[in-house]
């Protein structure tokens, strides 16, 4: 603490990300980053741009990405938000459009970014705790709320919801802002982008980091009617008129034009998902149904914590989380074949 801090700064507890080593040579299974590279073209159109031009600041709206987002999605380009990656789409968002008299809804086991915008924006929120079997149960939600946000699929548990339990709490919660946070969703869930034109309170955000393998370019967007993206340009223009540079625009175009790449490779991380998962169980772990590009995931009689520390000593990364209800899961990201044997091989020698 620092006598030069605001009261604000005073009581922040930031956000805490994955580790990110800087020892050579490990196996790194803890931030969900895709094992697979971007698409060709993107790194051919970032390669493109290498040049005196980015003396120029790029276009304040980033246009171009846009209409390629919106062609995507089937909406218009005024339905597209852009930021910098998806966390700075969330902050806007919970700045912008949940920031309401009544509390904030969102699961207690969920992403941890969320408490800390409530604090960081001064937002009321309660949350709502999962079942016993870890799920996200929506009729939980009907109740009184100033917005709702949750991940489809869940994180850090991996669970999705379908389509249908999403639009019946929309049909019911019509006063207020839902916001389905889909991260994931393209490893294995319908996207509930499909219901925008029907619910004007739904906010999509999705981001370019995980199916798209663009985690170091840091693109994010949502997705909404046209008043809603409107009050997001507000703030983010009040903000950083301009949050993407040329590089970014460049990748996020030709990433989404590249549906090949895109469905080959998240069909590898859906196929290596399945067989880690039925490997993990062989070992004794319970293993949570997941569409995501990881697992969460429990032994049966040995401590998660221990678990993680021995796989760090075989230069493996997972991560723990060290909280209520899920102190004993790890949750470990989907690698290459190569990536997910060495973690079957190194957790049958520890678990012998």
């Amino acid at each position: 603490m620092s006598k030069y801090w605001s009261s604000l700064v005073n009581q922040l507890q930031p956000y805490i990300p994955g580790e990110q080593p800087s020892m050579t040579n490990i196996t790194k299974l803890n931030t969900n980053e895709n094992p697979y590279g971007p698409s060709p073209l993107a790194l051919s159109a970032m390669k493109s741009l290498l040049n005196q031009d980015l003396r120029l600041y790029p276009p304040p709206s980033a246009g171009h990405l846009k209409e390629a987002v919106a062609r995507y999605y089937e909406l218009n380009a005024d339905q597209v938000f852009l930021g910098n990656g998806s966390d700075e789409v969330l902050a806007h968002i919970f700045n912008g459009l949940l920031k309401q008299s009544e509390p904030l809804l969102f699961p207690d086991i969920s992403y941890s970014f969320y408490p800390v915008f409530c604090k960081l924006y001064d937002i009321s929120f309660i949350k709502i705790p999962l079942t016993d079997d870890l799920s996200l149960d929506l009729n939980n939600y009907k109740r009184p709320n100033g917005g709702i946000i949750f991940p489809n699929p869940n994180a850090p548990t991996g669970r999705l919801l379908p389509l249908k339990a999403i639009e019946e709490l929309l049909k019911e919660n019509q006063h207020s802002v839902v916001v389905v946070d889909e991260a994931y969703i393209d490893f294995g869930g319908q996207s509930a982008v499909v219901l925008i034109n029907k619910y004007a309170n739904l906010v999509v955000v999705q981001t370019m980091s995980k199916a798209r393998s663009l985690a170091g370019m840091r693109i994010g967007y949502a997705l909404g009617s046209a008043e809603l993206i409107e009050g997001l340009e507000r703030v983010k223009n009040s903000f950083n008129s301009y949050p993407l540079g040329h590089l970014q625009i460049a990748a996020g175009i030709a990433a989404f034009e590249d549906k090949a790449h895109f469905d080959s490779t998240r069909q590898q991380v859906i196929s290596s998902r399945d067989w880690l998962s039925d490997q993990l169980k062989t070992l004794g772990f319970n293993v949570l149904p997941s569409a995501a590009n990881f697992l969460f995931v429990q032994h049966t009689h040995k401590s998660a914590e221990i678990i993680h520390e021995q796989l760090r000593d075989l230069g493996i990364i997972v991560r723990h989380f060290k909280q209520p209800r899920i102190e004993e899961f790890l949750r470990i990201t989907v690698g290459t074949d190569v990536q997910n044997r060495q973690l079957v091989s190194a957790l049958g020698g520890l678990l012998e």
